[in-house]
């Protein structure tokens, strides 16, 4: 069991009001630096950020929170608005990321990876967290997300030739890795993809398509589902696809927002993949694709529900800049109203994501999470939708740049839309939870 209290002193004085930036105030935020953290800006960052104790966290989800935070607004937070305008970032941020030691939290050191010490779900929920706060979410999915949903496949089912032939190199941001199993024609509905690979001796020839590939355009790898048996579930097998194999071909697609996710749709015409590239056992390639769920689910939910928090945030810091008819924006009752229903959703919100945290401690897989993580997902893209809007609103025209002060906002805003259907659309999610509670 965590224990929050073992090393971290009691206030020896009266907490310091928010935003505060009187002497006394820096003072007490030195001492107390265990209970303070980030720029106090009212709900900008979750209440153990700002005073608040809680039993989830020790002094290594601390130590890790302030690691993940300074590598963000180091190597990513100063290059957005060059890497949106560009639609792509450098490939190199993998590397740099790994050598920060922020880059592979979730996987085994044995390849590579970089746990934190005493790693647990909520060391997960801070590194999704922090590197969501960039607000700028293709640079998160493709860097740091992606390979927590396209190479645990291969980690965990592979054989060994497949890991020692995928494994570090992706873990050490050396190559990387995309997830290929939506369609055209088969999206949420996972067991309708059309994408076939037929066995000719030693090697698996494919041929279809696939569509909406995140870090498609950076992909050395593809963790691919295709359907090598029968109609549903049954059939479908994992294959790796590698990019340069003959016959693949990869278009990118232009986004909404997620500028900078690489996003693309493939074209695999008679692809040679070698026998030895299946992951798993045929035909038990969709048993081992909902084992991600859980976890895309998880990662979903955290990072849009920062995304909400990242509007708030900007919402907060204009209002108490911003001028009109004489005080303050932040003065006025109406945007008041406003700010306070944005902090009653983020806030109930990420309580909720916490306590799902704490049970995905002793089994982030378990299938009983699936329902409630369904509508925790639903719940955090909805109410970054609503405060999206709400900070737009308040922001005015400032919101429709994309530079400025409103700059983040006009690009969140941009992002709602792929955060509610990417990974299970709000009305696919609602149905599995209302499914496996049998109503």
């Amino acid at each position: 069991m965590v224990d929050n209290n073992t090393k971290t002193p009691l206030p020896t004085s009266t907490p310091p009001t928010p935003g505060s930036s009187s002497v006394a105030t820096q003072k007490h935020k030195k001492q107390q630096g265990e209970w303070y953290f980030g720029d106090q800006v009212p709900f900008g960052d979750p209440a153990w950020y700002q005073g608040s104790k809680s039993p989830f966290y020790n002094d290594s989800h601390r130590v890790w929170r302030a690691k993940v935070r300074a590598f963000v607004d180091k190597e990513i937070v100063p290059h957005i608005t060059e890497w949106e305008n560009n639609h792509d970032y450098p490939r190199e941020l993998h590397e740099k990321a790994y050598a920060a030691g922020v880059l592979s939290p979730l996987f085994p050191k044995k390849y590579g990876g970089q746990p934190p010490e005493g790693f647990d779900s909520f060391h997960d929920l801070i590194w999704i967290d922090e590197v969501s706060r960039s607000g700028c979410g293709g640079v998160g999915i493709s860097v740091f997300f992606i390979p927590t949903m396209a190479l645990p496949p291969v980690l965990y089912f592979g054989s060994d030739y497949l890991k020692e032939k995928v494994c570090r190199d992706v873990i050490t941001g050396k190559k990387v890795i995309a997830l290929a199993v939506t369609e055209p024609f088969a999206g949420s509905d996972v067991a309708g993809i059309r994408t076939t690979a037929r066995r000719e001796g030693d090697f698996w020839i494919v041929n279809g398509q696939k569509k909406f590939i995140t870090a498609g355009t950076k992909a050395d790898f593809f963790t691919t589902a295709v359907r090598t048996g029968g109609e549903g579930m049954g059939g479908i097998s994992l294959l790796l696809v590698e990019r340069n194999m003959p016959g693949v071909t990869i278009r990118r697609l232009p986004t909404q927002g997620w500028y900078t996710s690489g996003t693309t749709h493939i074209i695999m015409e008679d692809v040679k993949v070698p026998v030895a590239n299946m992951i798993g056992q045929e035909n038990q390639g969709f048993r081992i694709i909902m084992t991600n769920f859980n976890h895309e689910r998880f990662t979903g939910c955290v990072g849009s529900l920062r995304g909400a928090r990242c509007c708030l945030e900007e919402a907060v810091k204009y209002a108490r800049l911003r001028n009109t008819f004489g005080q303050r924006l932040a003065d006025h009752q109406v945007i008041r109203q406003k700010i306070a229903e944005m902090a009653r959703q983020v806030e109930s919100t990420f309580a909720l994501i916490e306590s799902i945290t704490f049970q995905m401690n002793s089994d982030p897989t378990a299938r009983t999470l699936g329902g409630i993580l369904a509508l925790a997902k639903v719940q955090s893209t909805k109410t970054f939708e609503y405060c999206a809007r709400e900070a737009s609103q308040i922001l005015g025209g400032n919101s429709y740049l994309q530079s400025g002060v409103g700059e983040k906002v006009e690009r969140l805003y941009r992002e709602v839309r792929v955060n509610a259907i990417g990974g299970g659309s709000e009305e696919v999610l609602l149905d599995l939870a209302m499914r496996q509670a049998k109503i």
